[in-house]
């Protein structure tokens, strides 16, 4: 009865895992680089996307369906911020748009709660595009500056040590 529901659900589960994966593999190297701004944004995605699984696997195990953990797609390494950002913009136009048509498709099968869930994923899609629109913005705008900026930062709270110069 809710066989074509489960089967959203777990294509929208794959989906957030490969945002899972890929943002937290974009946290690393950003962190990594010394661009805390950017690391954080992209652990804070990643941790979003993990809950938004859970959700997916709740009403999942409601309709008595089992939960497919597997990532839609490996990770893709990539190593140059501006490149993140399209990739992380493409990734939540593409997800917010199939959790629109999926939503059509729960209430044509007469699934409002399943139809709900995919809308509200929409709105959180939706907003973590405009984070990394904007930031992708800002490095188009100010260029390896606004990089630059980000890890001077940290470097300077770091040779002050934890309390300060």
């Amino acid at each position: 009865m809710h066989e074509k529901s489960i089967e959203l659900l777990n294509k929208a589960v794959a989906d957030e895992l490969t945002a899972v994966h890929q943002y937290m593999f974009f946290h690393f190297h950003c962190d990594d680089q010394g661009l805390e701004l950017l690391s954080s944004l992209f652990k804070r995605a990643a941790i979003e996307e993990m809950l938004h699984v859970e959700k997916l696997a709740e009403r999942i195990l409601f309709l008595k369906g089992e939960v497919e953990m597997t990532a839609a797609a490996p990770v893709q390494k990539i190593h140059q911020v501006a490149e993140m950002l399209k990739l992380a913009a493409r990734m939540e136009t593409e997800s917010a748009r199939d959790y629109n048509k999926w939503a059509n498709e729960s209430a044509a099968n007469a699934d409002a709660t399943t139809k709900k869930l995919f809308e509200e994923l929409v709105m959180d899609e939706e907003r973590h595009f405009d984070l990394f629109d904007t930031e992708a913005g800002h490095l188009d705008e100010f260029g390896d500056n606004y990089l630059a900026l980000q890890s001077i930062e940290r470097s300077k709270r770091g040779a002050t040590g934890p309390h300060g110069a």
